[in-house]
């Protein structure tokens, strides 16, 4: 079973937004697609949901710094059972290890917060629970706990998909709340699976 991780696939971002974006203009303003207006109004959370749930494309989160804050994202969304299947918050070291099977010496090398156990949790989570997709958050959300190595508003967030692994550090700014920092990660989880989505 190879699995690639993939550290960099954020450079081709901002082509793919581009291009993205002049396919909804397109359609907005050349051809009054009600369809692509519709979209073009939504936010990220609820485009990127709304492409799942057009795919038919299983999801599953972990959770760390973000406390269920994503897993809560997809489950306003009506219809959503078609497609989400588990929601963990594994916050402890002991809950990575228990429920997700994360490397104790991994934790132990790197810390909780990290690329490598980030990586770890998706994948393991997509290895218990079978989605297609699945996202794992790690990091330092506030106001404390932070180090000169780890500062507050440092987070990982990963994601597994076709047999990639993605994930990507953010450098949030400390004087964000705790809150601002949680809900920027989990913004950023939907635009990384948008993005992976559309980069198909």
């Amino acid at each position: 079973y190879i699995v690639k991780i993939v550290d960099n696939w954020f450079i081709n971002r901002l082509f793919i937004a581009i291009i993205c974006n002049i396919r909804i203009f397109k359609g907005l303003l050349l051809f009054g697609d009600l369809y692509n207006k519709y979209i073009y109004l939504m936010g990220i959370e609820s485009k990127t949901i709304q492409i799942l749930l057009e795919r038919q494309i299983s999801v599953s989160t972990a959770e760390s710094c973000t406390g269920g804050l994503l897993a809560s994202q997809f489950t306003a969304k009506p219809g959503i059972s078609k497609i989400f299947e588990t929601g963990l918050i594994t916050y402890s070291n002991d809950a990575k290890i228990k429920h997700l099977k994360v490397n104790p010496s991994t934790l132990k090398r790197h810390g909780a917060v990290s690329r490598q156990v980030c990586s770890q949790m998706c994948f393991n989570l997509h290895k218990i629970t079978k989605s297609q997709m699945t996202f794992a958050t790690t990091g330092v959300a506030g106001p404390d706990g932070g180090t000169k190595a780890k500062p507050v508003g440092m987070v990982f967030v990963g994601l597994y998909f076709q047999k990639n692994i993605y994930v990507e550090q953010l450098s949030f700014s400390s004087r964000m709340t705790r809150l601002q920092i949680q809900k920027a990660t989990v913004k950023e989880c939907f635009q990384m699976a948008s993005d992976i989505i559309h980069g198909l």
